[in-house]
């Protein structure tokens, strides 16, 4: 079955190019041209990946990002007009898996499609894996990690976690101890195709410190390593 993209995009000529080129790599393509259609849309059709862009009329990316990852995980590669870090940066924050500057090359775009895709079909399959042996409860002090609710918990109460938080906990829980550099941590958590800088890191370990730690200012389990990166103490 044909895996479903929703373009967001209310540039006819850019909208028509993606419908095009999806279609042409087999996708089933849906369109459309504002943000409060794009989240009706969303929730009527369960798309397998949306490509959102940034400026929109009615509800811009950044809005429909926000109120999307209250409901959904799906995957969102953000499209931006605007080469700016911060941009960039609190698209990440709001819960976009990507990003691809304008203009952008056609062929880098379906390259990110298909391996955000990819990795959802990996984690899919990784945590039904889980599910069959039996490991699927990550624990460290007072902190769970349920792999197959996808879900976090400190001391019984749900933690609302981004899905690249959560993504980032997880891998840091899966290994205490060890010094993780910020290049290593963008590969593992994000992808070898992710171009964002380091700095995509650095926001996601703050935002996880202040649900955390007792002191987000003086953090006891995501501990930095001036000069290289985090380590987790648990």
């Amino acid at each position: 079955m044909s895996k479903r993209v929703l373009v967001v995009e209310d540039d006819a000529a850019i909208q028509d190019a993606l419908e095009y080129n999806l279609a042409r790599e087999g996708y089933a393509v849906e369109s459309v041209g504002d943000g409060v259609a794009a989240l009706a849309a969303i929730r009527k059709k369960e798309p397998d990946l949306v490509v959102l862009d940034l400026m929109l009329p009615e509800m811009d990316g950044f809005d429909v990002t926000r109120t999307l990852r209250q409901e959904s995980n799906v995957p969102i590669l953000m499209l931006t007009a605007r080469d700016d870090e911060i941009d960039r940066v609190l698209g990440l924050e709001l819960g976009a898996d990507d990003y691809l500057t304008k203009p952008f090359s056609m062929r880098e775009l379906l390259a990110r499609v298909k391996a955000m895709l990819r990795r959802v079909r990996m984690g899919a399959e990784d945590n039904q894996a889980k599910g069959r042996s039996g490991s699927e409860l990550l624990t460290s002090g007072n902190l769970e990690i349920d792999q197959i609710r996808h879900e976090v918990r400190m001391d019984g109460e749900v933690l609302e976690l981004k899905p690249k938080e959560y993504d980032l906990l997880a891998f840091l829980v899966q290994h205490p101890g060890q010094v993780l550099s910020r290049d290593q941590l963008l590969e593992e958590v994000w992808g070898w195709e992710f171009t964002g800088g380091s700095r995509t890191v650095d926001v996601h370990v703050r935002w996880l410190r202040s649900k955390i730690e007792p002191d987000a200012d003086d953090p006891v389990r995501i501990v930095t390593v001036r000069g290289v990166g985090y380590r987790f103490e648990g």
